[in-house]
């Protein structure tokens, strides 16, 4: 928008620099808050529904918004966890001795290290998506399946990253408990807002075109091949950064962890939020890591309660509990003008 005649434009730039520097410290003083006021357990369990956020975010904009269907993620996220663990531990003493040992030094280590297991994890995705997203429907599903399937397979016959033990980093304590809960909502804010930037873009609207018609995208010169191929790569990179976060989380990382049940949990985040949905998918997320921990002593009926969780949604809801609403202002409007 081009400022009157007389009125100077308002720095766009200085603004962003604000809410930037606002965000940062408040999600440093809430990370003070819940480091002070809760338990161990229940600060591992915000953890981890951050963690679920960041995956879920993601897997909708290429099962909601482009309309696609994979259920290999957890491929893409083991990917980013043994690649950002494996050049964590190699990068940690060269930063320590450059920088000096401390939390300044473990920072810049564990985010460098994060940034290498989305670039890996966002590379598998664009070499499997290149070739599969020709395919649709159950097609593209079982390739993104199998694709799943052989990275944990290769990960559980890689020696040097210790096979099927797991890898455990140079140090007998395992690796380093870098992820917190500063470090893991800060990289949920960034995610949600590039998502977000990139679904309310031309190129968002481009994806939705693909996803209510491909052929008709088609018809109308959109580059849907290409599209597809991008949203993939972009929702591989994200589950890079989750898997990260999840691999400095605990001691260690193990194939196992990576299997084909916890692409259900990622189905399960976006089904029940809402396709198409970004904060329908972090209510998802949150969901999934909050029932997991109440379903911990049913854990081997834990597909089966899911199975039947989906039935019930698709019968009483089948879009989920926003659909493809955001919340907001406008959603709030909305209702109460249907309520009178």
């Amino acid at each position: 928008m081009v400022a009157p005649a007389g009125v100077a434009p308002k720095p766009r730039w200085a603004l962003r620099i604000v809410v930037g520097v606002s965000t940062i410290v408040a999600v440093y003083v809430a990370g003070l808050g819940v480091q002070a006021g809760f338990i161990e357990y229940v600060q591992r369990i915000l953890l981890l529904a951050g963690i679920n956020v960041i995956l879920a975010v993601g897997l909708n904009l290429i099962n909601g918004t482009t309309g696609q269907f994979s259920i290999g993620h957890a491929g893409f996220m083991a990917v980013g966890a043994y690649g950002s663990a494996f050049v964590g531990t190699k990068l940690a003493p060269i930063v320590a001795g450059a920088l000096g040992a401390g939390p300044l030094a473990d920072g810049v280590t564990f985010n460098l290290a994060l940034v290498v297991g989305a670039l890996l994890a966002a590379l598998a995705g664009f070499c499997v998506g290149l070739p599969s997203l020709r395919l649709k429907g159950d097609y593209l599903a079982i390739v993104t399946l199998g694709f799943g399937e052989i990275i944990r397979i290769l990960f559980n016959n890689a020696h040097f990253l210790g096979a099927a033990t797991g890898f455990f980093g140079d140090s007998p304590a395992g690796l380093p408990a870098y992820t917190s809960f500063f470090w893991v909502y800060l990289w949920v804010i960034a995610i949600i807002a590039v998502i977000r930037n990139v679904v309310f873009s031309q190129t968002g609207r481009s994806l939705v075109a693909i996803r209510e018609d491909e052929i008709a995208a088609e018809a109308m010169a959109t580059p849907t091949t290409r599209l597809k191929v991008f949203a993939f790569t972009l929702s591989a990179a994200t589950a890079g950064i989750a898997g990260g976060l999840f691999a400095h989380m605990q001691s260690g990382i193990r194939p196992e962890d990576f299997k084909f049940e916890k692409s259900i949990d990622m189905i399960v985040m976006i089904i029940v939020g809402g396709l198409g949905s970004i904060s329908g998918a972090a209510i998802g997320g949150v969901f999934v890591a909050v029932s997991l921990e109440l379903m911990r002593d049913l854990q081997e009926y834990r597909l089966v309660l899911y199975a039947l969780l989906l039935v019930v949604i698709m019968l009483v809801r089948p879009q989920g509990l926003l659909g493809m609403r955001e919340l907001g202002p406008a959603l709030f409007r909305r209702r109460r003008k249907e309520a009178t």
